[in-house]
């Protein structure tokens, strides 16, 4: 009887130890679940996702003399809005995005050399106008003339010329905010003569198909969309808050047709020699930073020139160039991670076409394979929110967020040579469409030879810092928001 009861006990004893061994593994296996969660998603709330508004200035960036604030032009912030001059329109952005994708690949398809990337060699860099933009989304106040007129220009790492529309206009000029320039009234203002070697230089390294008119020398830059703009290269105070650069040469531009509207023109932050951070480059030693607006309804930066003291936060990458076409800034994309799962994605992939980082392009454009494998683990891991058609043919992964409050997005991370890892902002995952529709902010290229685009969607939020003369770009998580 004894010997009954004593395994009667043992038996209680051993489904007691084994429940026990069950709900101890259960809860460090919820424990692990909810750590890799917390670590490898970002939990927001739905309603912050729609840009708000009111303008909100971000805090956050450098307090330096040359330090510009960047806005959307579709956002709150910019003035026009107020007079709801400007509205944004997914469809027309998404379609001049496309134009402006169309353009920068049908540039590097014609490379007899593949596309292929090779480390900079900054003192030889020849310059070469790029010619992709037709809208720029992001803008910046500096002023022209003696005395000084404020022009809000678009700013374009993929451009050279600075150009703004000028009086009188002798073609066609379109709306802008700020007072067209009118170089008659300015002290510091002259026309480049021609003919001249300066103007057969600078005409030839902007691809302008034409020199003299008058005795002025002229530009003509063509855009992807079919926009342009033509008119005198010339040379004219610059000030960058309280930075003046004299005898700075830029477009001063008589017939301007296209999607500009609102801005004055465009400000060139390209590599080549016309280019601002050519031209500045004993002022500012060819280093320049920015941070794009978390939203439309906040604001960034555009900093000249760099501190004494680097972050120690800053991730430096080698900037490469593209031996073609020299004035965009060359990345060396290594791999992809979704939600702390690295994809199998061959290195080959990225290496094939080369990559390049563009403050104009909005959504980042990837190799097919490299955007199914992001796109397959994508929908996995939020395979919790229903999947919805989109109304965008660029996008094919949205989701109706209208019952949810709050959605976790998974983590994005990108890997760039010199071991760098970026995790991308929770911003830049998600493009929003509607109040309710939100997509995978990313597209695959049709063609596994056209070059990968890292766009400004996902620069957002993010400090980008170029360094030319080290030849070198660094990140850094949360430089304006």
């Amino acid at each position: 009887m004894a010997t009954r009861f004593s395994s009667f006990v043992r038996c209680i004893l051993y489904i007691y130890s084994f429940s026990t061994f069950l709900c101890l593994h259960a809860h460090e296996a919820r424990e692990t679940t909810e750590s890799y969660h917390l670590h490898h998603t970002h939990t927001v709330q739905v309603s912050s996702l729609i840009p708000s508004s009111t303008c909100t200035a971000s805090t956050k960036g450098p307090k330096r003399e040359a330090s510009l604030t960047v806005i959307h032009k579709y956002g709150p912030c910019f003035q026009s809005n107020k007079d709801q001059l400007l509205v944004l329109n997914h469809t027309e952005l998404l379609l001049q995005d496309q134009s402006r994708v169309n353009s920068i690949h049908s540039m590097f398809s014609n490379n007899s050399d593949g596309n292929k990337l090779r480390e900079s060699q900054a003192t030889t860099i020849s310059a070469k106008s790029g010619l992709p933009i037709g809208d720029g989304n992001y803008v910046v106040t500096v002023s022209l003339g003696t005395p000084k007129t404020n022009q809000t220009l678009a700013f374009d790492t993929g451009s050279d010329l600075t150009w703004a529309q000028c009086k009188p206009c002798a073609g066609q000029c379109y709306k802008q905010v700020d007072p067209i320039f009118d170089p008659s009234k300015s002290t510091s203002y002259t026309n480049i003569s021609c003919p001249t070697p300066l103007c057969t230089q600078l005409t030839s390294t902007t691809g302008s198909p034409r020199q003299c008119s008058n005795s002025k020398c002229v530009y003509r830059v063509d855009y992807g969309d079919g926009s342009f703009t033509t008119g005198y290269f010339s040379k004219e105070r610059l000030t960058i808050i309280s930075d003046a650069v004299d005898n700075f040469i830029f477009g001063c531009g008589q017939d301007n047709e296209g999607l500009f509207n609102g801005i004055a023109g465009l400000l060139g932050l390209g590599r080549g020699q016309v280019s601002l951070v050519k031209q500045t480059a004993q002022k500012y030693s060819q280093f320049f930073s920015y941070c794009l607006p978390s939203t439309t309804s906040s604001t960034g930066y555009l900093t000249l020139g760099k501190d004494s003291e680097i972050s120690s936060s800053l991730k430096f990458t080698p900037m490469l160039t593209l031996s073609q076409r020299q004035s965009f800034y060359g990345l060396n994309l290594t791999g992809i991670s979704v939600g702390g799962q690295r994809l199998s994605i061959p290195t080959s992939v990225f290496s094939t076409a080369g990559t390049i980082i563009d403050s104009g392009t909005v959504i980042t454009r990837l190799p097919p394979t490299a955007y199914n494998a992001l796109r397959t683990t994508f929908r996995q891991m939020m395979r919790n929110y229903p999947m919805i058609s989109s109304s965008d043919p660029l996008f094919d992964t949205c989701y109706d967020l209208s019952k949810s409050q709050s959605v976790s997005i998974p983590n994005i991370s990108f890997f760039f040579g010199g071991g760098v890892s970026l995790d991308l902002n929770k911003v830049g995952i998600l493009y929003v469409l509607g109040q309710t529709e939100a997509c995978l902010a990313f597209a695959g290229n049709t063609d596994p030879r056209n070059i990968t685009i890292f766009g400004n969607e996902q620069q957002k939020g993010l400090e980008v810092v170029y360094d030319v003369v080290g030849e070198r770009i660094g990140f850094r998580p949360g430089g304006c928001s």
